[in-house]
């Protein structure tokens, strides 16, 4: 099955972990994400399937939205509440006012450095697998850009947040730094993703949710349960995978919600068959644009086809038929 299923993806998980058992609730190996989320955090965890995985290249600068809570007070060696106290907790007096005023000094674009417990690499080896070994991790600054940082409520010693941030940018980050400059310390408490790119919290489902639909509608059903949930295509160029059902198919993305920046045509039989040859296609209607979607018929997304002179597009991707 080709297609993109957001996930809400819970407490203590890794990014991985989801992976993994969708690969096991989907009945396919061909699983990835669209961007990793910390273990600590929770929500929108974009997942692409089948020859869709080829999509994650257009991904990769996306734009993120988070709510989360802040807690003053003491460091942690992770910059979050998974990990150990860097030193004694000390008494903080936080208002409103005060916090505001140091989160406006993070708009814009600045200079962050990366948490320690991180995946960027020194010399090639992950930066957390270091400070597991509690051996040195020095990491050098990089620009990232914070678009939008609202502090939204204070209680005692945290301070609830709202964030959206380019691709990069690590929340972790600014709560440790913002412990720095208030010069009591602070850590990440609690983290959740509301919308990566054109996916937002409202189209996120529970792994539980959608295991009790695939269950209802993996093809190797009863002939009952066949009449019951349909499939929607009986090709596959896999045969031992299962096909999309109308009731697994309600949890995945429309295809012509995605990448939304890209312009869509329809394309005939005969210029389906020129693309799925490889070969260049004529779209006068869509002059002016870069890059389109191809599709034959409402569901099926074709090719991202990249424009190469004039109105003549070349197929960038081409996405087998299931």
């Amino acid at each position: 099955m080709n297609g993109v299923i957001i996930v809400d993806k819970p407490a203590g998980w890794t990014s991985h972990d989801v992976v993994n058992r969708m690969r096991q609730i989907l009945q396919q190996r061909s699983v990835g994400h669209l961007g990793t989320l910390d273990p600590l955090a929770t929500g929108v965890l974009p997942l692409v399937t089948g020859s869709l995985t080829r999509l994650a290249q257009f991904y990769i600068s996306s734009e993120k939205t988070y709510e989360g809570v802040i807690r003053f007070g003491f460091a942690t060696n992770t910059y979050d509440a998974d990990g150990e106290p860097s030193g004694e907790a000390c008494p903080v007096t936080l208002t409103l006012q005060s916090l505001q005023e140091v989160a406006a000094k993070f708009l814009g674009v600045i200079k962050q450095v990366p948490p320690p417990f991180s995946a960027k690499k020194i010399q090639g080896v992950p930066a957390y697998k270091l400070a597991r070994k509690q051996k040195e991790v020095i990491l050098q600054p990089v620009s990232v850009e914070i678009k939008e940082f609202v502090i939204t409520a204070v209680e005692a010693d945290r301070a609830h947040f709202r964030a959206r941030v380019a691709s990069g940018t690590y929340m972790r980050s600014i709560a440790h730094e913002m412990g720095q400059r208030l010069g009591c310390g602070a850590h990440l408490e609690s983290l959740r993703r509301t919308a990566v790119a054109e996916f937002d919290i409202t189209h996120a489902h529970s792994i539980e949710k959608i295991e009790d639909q695939a269950k209802n509608c993996h093809s190797d059903r009863s002939a009952a349960e066949q009449l019951a949930c349909p499939p929607i295509s009986r090709r596959s160029l896999h045969p031992t995978e299962p096909q999309l059902s109308a009731g697994l198919e309600t949890l995945f993305i429309h295809p012509r919600q995605l990448l939304p920046q890209f312009p869509s045509v329809t394309a005939d039989e005969p210029t389906v068959a020129r693309i799925r040859s490889g070969r260049p296609i004529n779209l006068p209607e869509l002059s002016r644009a870069r890059q389109v979607k191809v599709f034959a018929g409402q569901r099926e997304l074709l090719a991202i086809a990249t424009r190469v002179a004039g109105t003549l597009f070349h197929p960038k991707i081409v996405f087998p038929a299931e």
